[in-house]
């Protein structure tokens, strides 16, 4: 039983030939769109954040999440009772100081009436030297002592102001016309402001504008430019496409684990308040367009031909005439035994050196090689490699600058070996076997 099996195998192995079977795609015109795509997240154009430049606890919140505002309006009130008695002590000390002036200027005039007399005694010796000296320095200091008295109601005044500016501070009001993002106190809470101000409330502007800053690879941002157009999508509309268009490159690079990104910033308009703040943008970046282009499928570009692929050899230059006859004979005597590998009909080409497909960056946005090679297949079964050179690509098709391609015409995009029985032999239970390359 065991030599029967082993004899049917054989014979069932003996009676097939590989025969290649090809996919084609078509060579045509149409619009090309090469993009740069990067992730990037959803910001509106302005948005503040409203601390309190005074400590103190909350009194009352008239805002919450999501409300409108308008510029001035009060949208929190600290407490106002300490400061409330912080701008009544200063004014008192105030209105001391002021007293004070009034009193130094009283003993000033003194002072001074004094030194009248003691000059017309001293004139008329009845007095000494020392006297009048010690009647001039009286003078002198009440004098000095009406200037304290003056800088003294002059601080006691800027004490007040201050006082009453933070009073005024205490009523908190929106900066900016816009909407309340996040509030991040509540009533009662106490906020201290004292090495910095704390943020009770984030205020966007105009939410029917919004930003997208994006971060694009280094080998991509040389391409983008400002006032390029770009479109992007978002993950809770995956239907919709927005627009929109480059604002600004910023110069500042950001390093993460050896990969250097820049910001993009994109104005995009925000219809029916769709775009929300903080969502992850897809976004595409047009950065080169052709229109009504001869474009072949990148997949042709990429194919290399099978080992049982007879491949002829491209037109020969003049006075080398000949040479593609001789080039099929040796094809043919290179066939060689199973295993032998692929024919050498026509060196370079038949190792996949005619020339490659650009290393595929982000929507085409990778290097294009000089040159590239795609198969045609012949009436005879054979395969014929036809050089182009590439220009602009969007990922699944590149523009043909150069070749003798042709509009319509049909090239290799993939090939599927099928394996066949001989004519003649016995026919398998399962006669098709596909591998696809």
């Amino acid at each position: 039983a065991l030599v029967g099996a082993g004899y049917a195998t054989w014979r069932y192995t003996r009676n097939k030939k590989t025969e290649p079977k090809y996919r084609f795609g078509k060579v045509e015109r149409g619009d090309l769109a090469q993009n740069v795509t990067a992730t990037g997240t959803l910001q509106p154009l302005i948005v503040v954040k409203v601390g309190t430049q005074v400590s103190g606890t909350l009194q009352k919140i008239n805002v919450d999440f999501n409300s409108p505002v308008k510029a001035n309006e009060v949208v929190a009130q600290l407490d106002p009772d300490l400061l409330q008695a912080k701008t009544s002590q200063d004014r008192a000390n105030l209105a001391r100081a002021e007293a004070n002036v009034l009193k130094q200027k009283a003993s000033l005039a003194e002072a001074e009436r004094t030194l009248k007399r003691q000059k017309e005694l001293r004139g008329q010796n009845v007095i000494s030297q020392a006297e009048l000296d010690a009647a001039q320095s009286a003078y002198e200091v009440a004098l000095a002592l009406v200037a304290v008295a003056e800088a003294e109601v002059a601080q006691a005044k800027a004490a007040l102001e201050l006082s009453q500016i933070n009073l005024k501070h205490a009523t908190i009001t929106s900066p900016i016309d816009g909407v309340v993002v996040s509030r991040d106190v509540d009533v009662g809470q106490t906020v201290a402001a004292s090495l910095q101000s704390p943020t009770l409330f984030t205020i966007a502007n105009d939410l029917t504008k919004m930003q997208v800053h994006a971060n694009v690879d280094e080998a991509d941002i040389g391409k983008v430019k400002p006032q390029q157009p770009v479109t992007f999508t978002v993950d809770a509309f995956p239907e919709d496409v927005f627009k929109g268009q480059v604002a600004q490159i910023r110069l500042n690079p950001t390093t993460v684990q050896n990969v250097v990104t820049y910001t993009v910033v994109i104005d995009a308009d925000n219809p029916g308040a769709k775009l929300l703040p903080g969502l992850t943008a897809n976004v595409a970046l047009l950065v080169a367009k052709r229109e009504n282009a001869l474009k072949a499928p990148n997949a042709a570009m990429r194919f290399q031909p099978g080992p049982d692929a007879v491949i002829v050899a491209p037109p020969a230059p003049a006075g080398s005439a000949g040479k593609e006859a001789k080039a099929e004979s040796v094809g043919k005597e290179a066939k060689g035994p199973p295993g032998a590998g692929a024919p050498r009909e026509m060196g370079k080409y038949s190792r996949g050196e005619g020339g490659k497909g650009g290393s595929g960056g982000k929507w085409g946005g990778g290097r294009r090689e000089a040159s590239s090679t795609v198969y045609v297949a012949l009436p005879d079964g054979k395969l014929k490699p036809i050089k182009l050179k590439p220009g602009i690509t969007d990922g699944s098709s590149t523009e043909v600058l150069e070749s003798e391609l042709s509009e319509g015409q049909d090239v290799i995009i993939g090939s599927a070996v099928t394996t066949a029985t001989r004519p003649g032999g016995p026919t398998p239970a399962t006669p098709w076997s596909t591998r696809m390359r």
